[in-house]
């Protein structure tokens, strides 16, 4: 089963506000048959002040960190009124970001029943680095969608 056929079959919608992967997340499920009956939106914010502005990120926040991801997920459930918030942020090279090494990736999960989120250490060139964060992503939300058994909102 599809993770839109798992979405549509639990009534479920999903959103993304992603940085690193700047809408790949988003675009890859929309390639997926059915995707415009699950997938809500998302924010692009790629820039760190629109991960405050846009995402509710609170200022000053890390951009590659644990709970920069925990508040992107969630502010992208809120502002897109999904079931379902994704969130991906980290750094894609070819240079590390401050004390954040190449291929440092947090992915952010909000639902019904609260936020998770999820490190990833992944290497490759910016593309492979970007990629295998968006499979993770949605491969995390599968997951996710499977254990909570929930219905919508």
């Amino acid at each position: 089963m599809t993770l839109v056929e798992a979405l549509r079959r639990r009534g479920l919608t999903v959103a993304f506000c992603e940085s690193l992967t700047a809408g790949l997340a988003a675009a890859t499920l929309a390639d997926t048959p059915g995707a415009s009956t699950v997938l809500r939106g998302g924010l692009i914010t790629y820039a760190t002040d629109l991960k405050y502005s846009l995402a509710g990120v609170p200022e000053g926040a890390d951009p590659v960190a644990e709970q920069t991801a925990a508040a992107m997920a969630v502010g992208a459930r809120e502002r897109c009124g999904a079931d379902w918030g994704v969130s991906l942020t980290g750094v894609a090279g070819p240079d590390a970001q401050g004390e954040h090494p190449v291929g440092e990736v947090w992915i952010g999960y909000a639902g019904k029943a609260g936020v998770d989120t999820q490190r990833l250490q992944l290497s490759g060139t910016r593309r492979d680095i970007r990629e295998q964060a968006v499979q993770a992503a949605l491969t995390g939300l599968a997951s996710r969608v499977e254990q909570s058994g929930q219905p919508g909102r």
